[in-house]
């Protein structure tokens, strides 16, 4: 029998869709922020594994995938902001489906253009990577989004050397469900690239999720030079509440940093991850006889942010709010904004926090400050 053709439009599973929703979230926020920048010339966008820009989900619907997403949402901006310009990249190896995405974009304007090519995604970044330095005040956002484990560091690292932001896919359930069995040498070599790491060290990682996620935070980490760095890695589960893989964000920018944290948290509903997971958590005693809520830290809640800042300050008097927004600032996971009201209303209620308004006497203004509990 002859083969079966291959679709050129792929199927969305909804933590698929999820993924879109999150970037899309993300840019638009990114984009109208740093367009108010008086330094900001302009933006430009790279997703440069970009697919037909459109999907079917399970229901059979179309649905707009991330290059199509972004180039209306980007659109918008740059009319609003006619006076700077937005440059998209959209790149597919696939010409056919490059051809598929053009039918669905919309049609450049003065100050908004957008590319198409039919590279592969490496050869695509080698090329705009060298180039980065000439681009004076332009922001860049580089999407790196593989069907698999497999990265090119060596591609991306001009991306992490100069002023924007980079994220990456990493699809972790690759590793975990056929690094035991790989036999092919094209298949070790993959990993080996991946993981910067001989084959046979990786071995040992078998299933360990933890592990893969590390050491791909510590090759981003010795790839971001000499300045402050800022990463924040939310997981994707399926249907089945397995993990499939991490949305990766990188960033010299502690802003972007802190607005990824809320995008996601919002586009999850409160929580940190597509996991289905309930927020009242499991009764636990410990040996002391004291009933604890055990965390799921693989999907976290607002009450569990604000257990981390009961037990970072329990026991404090007159506490500034402003003082518990900067511990979140700084936390890979937890978000600053966005749920405050929220947080403050877990810690009076779960843990007999007090907040009141007092004049400070150095400053003879007013604030709001909070007393915690031992």
């Amino acid at each position: 029998m002859p083969a079966r053709k291959k679709s050129v439009i792929s199927k969305a599973s909804p933590h698929t869709i999820k993924k879109f929703e999150l970037i899309e979230e993300y840019i638009k926020s990114w984009a109208q922020k740093l367009m108010l920048n008086n330094s900001c010339n302009g933006l430009i966008f790279i997703d440069c594994m970009c697919n037909s820009g459109i999907y079917t989900d399970d229901a059979g619907e179309i649905v707009k995938g991330t290059a199509v997403r972004v180039s209306e949402a980007l659109l918008e901006v740059a009319r609003t902001y006619t006076d700077k310009t937005v440059y998209i990249y959209l790149n597919d190896k696939d010409a056919k489906r490059v051809d598929e995405l053009e039918k669905h974009l919309p049609q450049n304007e003065r100050n908004f253009q957008i590319v198409t090519s039919r590279l592969d995604a490496h050869e695509l970044l080698k090329t705009i990577g060298p180039q980065l330095c000439q681009t004076g005040h332009l922001h860049y956002f580089l999407l790196y989004d593989p069907y698999d484990a497999s990265i090119d560091w060596e591609a991306l690292l001009p991306f992490f050397r100069n002023w924007g932001e980079v994220m990456i896919n990493h699809m972790v359930s690759d590793p975990v469900r056929a690094i035991t069995r790989a036999k092919r040498k094209t298949t070790k070599e993959k990993y080996e690239n991946t993981y910067l790491e001989d084959f046979e060290k990786l071995v040992p990682f078998g299933s360990d999720k933890a592990a893969y996620e590390a050491r791909v935070e510590e090759i981003i980490s010795s790839l971001h030079g000499t300045r402050r760095y800022y990463v924040a890695a939310f997981p994707f589960y399926n249907t089945n509440n397995s993990h499939m893989y991490n949305l990766i964000h990188c960033t010299s920018h502690k802003e972007g940093f802190k607005l990824y944290k809320k995008s996601a948290w919002k586009v999850f509903g409160a929580q940190s991850s597509t996991k289905h997971s309930t927020e009242s958590g499991q009764l636990r005693f410990d040996f002391d006889g004291v009933v604890t809520l055990d965390t799921d830290t693989s999907c976290f809640h607002v009450r569990d942010i604000a257990k981390y800042l009961q037990d970072n300050f329990k026991g404090r008097n007159l506490v500034p709010l402003t003082e518990l927004w900067d511990l979140l600032d700084d936390h890979p996971i937890f978000p600053s904004e966005g749920y405050r009201n929220e947080i403050k209303k877990e810690l009076v209620s779960d843990y007999g926090a007090k907040i009141e308004q007092i004049v400070r006497v150095e400053t003879n203004k007013k604030e709001y400050v909070i007393s915690f509990s031992s």
